[in-house]
């Protein structure tokens, strides 16, 4: 159910074990040139510095999915980074365990910590004007791409 919701907000997923995990997180990023890793991710692809604007993606876990809705929420521990690594760089490659994935909201809003800050995503960026024409990366990433580890 989490796969089908993701796809119907237009993001890219793929799923893979935790070795196959350098390799999916290459591919997804695709012809990105500069990308920011933040602190804590568990596969080391180097660390960059530099202005968030510099970046053309973004790689980081997320605390946890919701399949009734296909949403990751990112509470910005480890691997997550700040608020604003989510939302500027144009590309965001988010990597979840399946055993982060819960049912529904109910059971994501039990499971996290209301003093941390959060960033609930369903899908890229999107908006539409008034005549209904949808744009997309206006107020964040254009492209949303999730993995899912086994396990």
């Amino acid at each position: 159910l989490f796969a089908e919701r993701v796809l119907d907000y237009r993001a890219a997923l793929t799923r893979c074990t935790a070795a196959e995990l350098p390799g999916t997180v290459r591919a997804a990023l695709g012809p990105a040139r500069k990308v920011l890793v933040p602190e804590g991710f568990p596969v080391d692809f180097g660390r960059t510095e530099g202005e968030l604007t510099e970046f053309d993606a973004v790689v980081t876990t997320a605390a946890l999915g919701i399949a009734a809705t296909g949403t990751i929420v990112l509470d910005h521990g480890p691997g997550q980074g700040r608020r604003a690594l989510s939302l500027v760089p144009d590309v965001h490659v988010c990597v979840l365990r399946e055993s982060q994935i819960v049912p529904g909201v109910p059971q994501a809003v039990a499971a996290l910590d209301p003093a941390r800050p959060q960033t609930w995503i369903s899908g890229p960026s999107a908006t539409s004007d008034i005549e209904l024409t949808r744009v997309e990366g206006v107020h964040g990433p254009r492209t949303l791409h999730v993995i899912v580890v086994a396990g």
